[in-house]
């Protein structure tokens, strides 16, 4: 259990883990009470999502829970500086004590966070740290998690991938690509990104009003804009 109901804030990216990662620190007793969104200028940043960020709003709003951003370049390392700063204010604001993270197996970002926590005397809990990715995929069904892929990086994955559901089927064929190509089940290596439309800490479902493509190559995203 959460440590008597420990106030914690949930680094938020609008994704399938950061979002997950709530809904569990909730079940284990940690009381939420704010997410914190980095807007990342830098597409590639090594800390943070950036497909579909904007959308974080409408999905804070659904959980009527308040939304702390922040800008930043995505310089590497100097990014870091811009968390440092949005988590204090959140300490501030609302009286935090840790937090949380969709940390899943990227040791880069994981300990990043741990240092910024323990630099500021508060507790990092990581609740899908070195989880089954398989394993996560099937709880995000059983848990009743809509989720949409925003973003692909990896061959074979293409423009088709895009605003695809994770589903039973989704989860045959990416298991099938996982032995033929080595891809990461549930991208935690950078395969693909998601977007969360539904899940039990929200009030009402997302719909998704329009989505813009864009990329090159084997790269593409979708910007989703929601009503």
């Amino acid at each position: 259990m959460g440590e008597s109901g420990m106030n914690v804030g949930v680094l938020f990216s609008g994704g399938k883990d950061s979002l997950y990662a709530a809904y569990l620190a909730q079940k284990s007793g940690y009381t939420l009470c704010c997410f914190i969104s980095i807007f990342s200028d830098n597409p590639h940043s090594f800390m943070f999502h950036t497909p579909s960020i904007a959308a974080v709003e409408k999905q804070a709003f659904s959980m009527e829970l308040p939304l702390i951003k922040r800008k930043t370049k995505g310089e590497r390392e100097k990014e870091l500086i811009d968390l440092e700063i949005v988590i204090i204010e959140a300490i501030k604001r609302y009286h935090i004590e840790g937090i949380v993270t969709g940390a899943v197996a990227s040791v880069y970002q994981a300990t990043r966070i741990q240092t910024i926590c323990n630099k500021l005397g508060i507790e990092c809990f990581n609740p899908l740290w070195q989880k089954n990715q398989s394993e996560l995929l099937k709880e995000l069904l059983q848990n009743k998690f809509e989720v949409i892929l925003t973003g692909v990086s990896a061959f074979p994955l293409n423009r088709e991938w895009l605003g695809r559901t994770i589903d039973k089927e989704f989860i045959n064929q990416i298991k099938l690509l996982e032995k033929k190509y080595g891809i990461n089940p549930a991208g935690e290596g950078g395969e693909f990104e998601s977007f969360v439309l539904d899940c039990p800490l929200f009030s009402r479902r997302l719909i998704i009003d329009d989505h813009v493509d864009f990329g090159e190559g084997y790269s593409w995203r979708r910007e989703v804009r929601v009503k």
